[in-house]
């Protein structure tokens, strides 16, 4: 009886995935640039805000990439304590303020620091929240524009395309957004329920007055987790939000390493937990069932079916994002391995949080 439990149990799961309404494996929430949108586009209305600290290697390719967006873009540069050339770089380009940020207040996660300082700056009707190491492809700025005001949302955000240059990028990245896409279906956050909301916040255009309303970035000045705790905070004050995939917003972020994979998730992961030990617990027991169990009954007798069914309906509800991200579809079949080694990773973050580390980037510790 244990044995059946442990092959119908995943089989369910996987199946319940691919059937679920709102469909949380597809790719269909996605939006792609057009090319020719950017070249007389007026932009005067928006104000792109992005906050630097020691981005020196990756500024000049976002802020050129700006300059091929349209006409009359205001962009501003919070640079954020930097120890390189971030601030010199970001001079050195038209149209562009460079702030110079002060020390880091008691309470506040550096990222919304520099970005409370650079909004009081802001005087257009829209505000792109752009990470400095997000290129838009031309015409991608037009195209998101466009897309906000065909659908009426105050806050539209785009996933960016995370790089994928060795064998780990390739194992994990884009395991990395599917997890995401799992844990926050689009379709629902797109919704006009406030049940699920959830924003990428490497590339957010938002209504500049909503960022006032809600007194952002204030009000959320220590999460870690900012952007979906500013999509949560829009779609409570009763506006309406869009989350989508681009492959044309590209993360000019390296990562390559294990390690460095290892870094991004390990600092977030126990905070998407909410710190609780007994969620940590509750989610390696489903990703030893989910994953674990039907490998490892696919010879056993009598439940080897039902084994059978739970590996090929995980391994189909994978395949879109592969597809979608121009992969070849063999990569579902190591599905297993990455959710071991991300499950690892969740516990590598909930041990640095005992150790009293809640979160380490950029050079600053956040104690727990």
């Amino acid at each position: 009886m244990f044995m059946l439990a442990c092959a119908l149990v995943p089989a369910l799961m996987w199946l319940g995935l691919l059937l679920v309404p709102w469909r949380p494996w597809s790719t269909r929430e996605h939006l792609e640039a057009d090319p020719f949108a950017g070249q007389a586009f007026d932009l005067s209305d928006v104000t792109v805000l992005i906050p630097a600290r020691n981005e020196g290697d990756v500024l000049g390719l976002t802020l050129a990439a700006l300059q091929s967006q349209g006409t009359g873009l205001h962009v501003i540069v919070v640079d954020d304590q930097s120890t390189d050339d971030t601030a010199s770089i970001a001079a050195a380009f038209p149209r562009t303020r460079v702030i110079s940020g002060q020390p880091l207040p008691e309470g506040w996660a550096g990222k919304l620091w520099a970005l409370e300082q650079g909004s009081k700056q802001v005087h257009t009707a829209l505000t792109l929240l752009l990470d400095a190491d997000i290129q838009l492809q031309p015409g991608m700025l037009a195209t998101l524009v466009a897309h906000k005001r065909r659908e009426q949302r105050q806050l539209v955000s785009l996933m960016a395309d995370l790089r994928r240059t060795s064998f780990w990028d390739r194992l994990l990245l884009p395991v990395f957004v599917y997890y995401f896409k799992l844990l926050y279906p689009f379709a629902l956050s797109n919704a006009k329920s406030r049940f699920v909301a959830a924003a990428a916040g490497g590339c957010i255009l938002v209504d500049t007055e909503v960022l006032r309303r809600i007194s952002a970035f204030a009000s959320l000045r220590d999460a870690l987790i900012d952007d979906c705790t500013l999509a949560r905070q829009v779609k409570q004050a009763g506006y309406r939000i869009w989350l989508g995939l681009s492959r044309d917003v590209v993360s000019l972020r390296p990562y390559g390493s294990l390690a460095s994979i290892h870094q991004m998730v390990a600092r977030s992961a126990f905070t998407q937990l909410g710190y609780s030990t007994t969620l940590l617990l509750a989610v390696t027991a489903v990703f030893a069932l989910a994953y674990g169990a039907p490998l490892a009954l696919l010879g056993a007798p009598q439940v080897w079916p039902l084994a059978l069914t739970a590996w090929l309906a995980m391994t189909v509800s994978y395949l879109p994002m592969l597809r979608y991200y121009r992969m070849s579809p063999l990569w579902a079949l190591l599905l297993p391995l990455s959710a071991t080694l991300y499950l690892a990773m969740t516990w590598s973050s909930a041990i640095r949080f005992w150790r009293g580390v809640r979160s380490h980037w950029k050079g600053r510790v956040y104690n727990a």
